[in-house]
């Protein structure tokens, strides 16, 4: 790959993990208006969604949407809304620890659709992995260390599409960038709306929303809108595996904003368990090169 682009590539992918570590604080500005996550999801993926059919509809001509992009579609959806869902109502770093198992994830999917075998540092993942998210969680007086909310469960289940979500991509590489990029939008935005069928009354409150509401709705958009095309961009250009070492800066950001705006701070406990799950994102760069090596 040519430097200039690789550059491209590894900044757009930064630039998702910038953002991604700072729009839980807006999301929970809405949530304090009234807008659940729900709906916020639902109204912050329809306007990039709408704008993107406007943008790419006649240039992609598509008369039937291919099943890998469904699919694509429907993990990258669940990503996004439980992503939101659980930093909302729970702690952002717990959250963001158990969402970053998903190096554990891709490891056993990739062997079960892919094929890939399994090789010394698949199983230093695995075990980093399942190591460190046994010691964030465990608690003796608890029981089995699990997550211990309906937000933590949704951090982990994000975690988990978001490996799916890899593992489909590379299935996806020969689509175009906004194609897939009209899937993630498209994907968030049902399964909101799915969320929100039982409670229709919902959408009340966007009519009495605040100005500064609105300004808040429409700043995430742009946002989601303009790093879901450069995230899209750098994963096509590089491999997934190396991605996720990148997309961890996002914990960096995170901690220091969930510290700054929410004052939370980590047991000491929870900061090991969260290191041994860094540190198992870490090794995962190297299963692309123990990958080539094979192949060469």
């Amino acid at each position: 790959m040519a430097s200039k682009e690789k550059l491209l590539a590894v900044s757009g992918l930064l630039s998702g993990a910038v953002i991604w570590g700072l729009i839980w604080y807006p999301y929970r500005l809405l949530e304090q208006m009234g807008v659940n996550g729900a709906l916020s999801s639902f109204a912050t993926y329809l306007i990039p969604l709408l704008l993107g059919f406007t943008l790419y509809a006649k240039r992609l001509q598509v008369r039937r949407m291919p099943p890998v992009l469904l699919l694509l579609g429907l993990t990258s959806g669940w990503t996004n809304l439980a992503y939101v869902l659980a930093v909302i109502d729970g702690e952002v770093m717990r959250v963001l620890l158990l969402f970053y198992l998903s190096p554990l994830w891709t490891v056993m999917l990739s062997r079960l659709v892919l094929n890939e075998r399994l090789r010394f540092h698949g199983y230093l993942v695995m075990a980093l992995s399942f190591s460190g998210a046994v010691v964030m969680l465990w608690r003796p007086s608890l029981g089995m260390p699990l997550p211990q909310s309906a937000a933590e469960w949704m951090g982990l289940s994000a975690g988990l599409t978001f490996a799916a979500t890899n593992v489909l991509s590379r299935h996806a590489e020969d689509f175009d960038i906004g194609l897939k990029s009209l899937s993630v939008w498209a994907g968030v935005s049902l399964l909101s709306l799915l969320a929100l069928a039982s409670h229709p009354s919902t959408f009340a409150v966007l009519p009495a929303l605040s100005f500064s509401g609105w300004m808040w709705l429409l700043l995430i958009s742009i946002l989601i809108f303009t790093v879901t095309l450069t995230v899209q961009y750098g994963l096509a250009r590089v491999p997934a595996n190396q991605a996720i070492v990148i997309f961890l800066f996002e914990l960096v950001v995170a901690s220091l904003t969930s510290y700054l705006l929410a004052g939370e701070v980590m047991t000491l406990q929870e900061w090991l368990g969260g290191a041994m799950i860094v540190a198992a994102s870490l090794f995962s760069g190297k299963l692309e090169a123990c990958q080539d090596d094979k192949e060469e």
